[in-house]
């Protein structure tokens, strides 16, 4: 509701890289483009592993202003939100634009327990668990509409 309900300021793209695992192959793509459209982008917020846990913010690799923003956000609508950083997982696809200065932030549920799960036999629909999911989906879309009001 909060994207619907106002003008937005900025123009929003959804957009789902592929080769992660392999390099960052796809938002590395992605941001070379944009480095030759010389588009601007104000921020990039990376949805990764959603579903799994509550939500979760990788706090080392973010902008400090969008972890602020989202804390404050999560604050507001009372939905859970907490800190796991998890640089000995491997890379996500925030980096390729972090590398470039644009302020990103990497929103999702990996925890001890949920780790494990990962690339394995295990790592299906099966293992989202949808209340969960939900309360990330609506932290997200509050969090867009704040970020939307806020970055110039």
């Amino acid at each position: 509701q909060g994207l619907l309900s106002r003008q937005r300021r900025h123009t929003f793209r959804f957009v789902s890289f592929t080769g992660e695992e392999k390099g960052l192959l796809g938002s590395r793509a992605y941001v070379r483009d944009m480095e030759k459209s010389r588009e601007p982008v104000v921020a990039m917020v990376n949805l990764d592993t959603l579903g799994l846990a509550e939500t979760e913010v990788w706090a080392s690799h973010a902008d400090p202003k969008m972890v602020d923003l989202i804390q404050r956000t999560a604050g507001v609508t009372k939905l859970p939100l907490s800190a796991v950083n998890v640089e000995q997982v491997g890379s996500t696809d925030s980096e390729p634009f972090r590398e470039k200065k644009v302020p990103v932030i990497t929103i999702h549920s990996l925890t001890q327990a949920t780790l494990p799960l990962l690339h394995t036999s295990k790592d299906r629909i099966e293992a989202i668990h949808k209340d969960e999911y939900y309360r990330s989906y609506r932290l997200v879309l509050a969090y867009l509409a704040v970020i939307d009001q806020m970055f110039d």
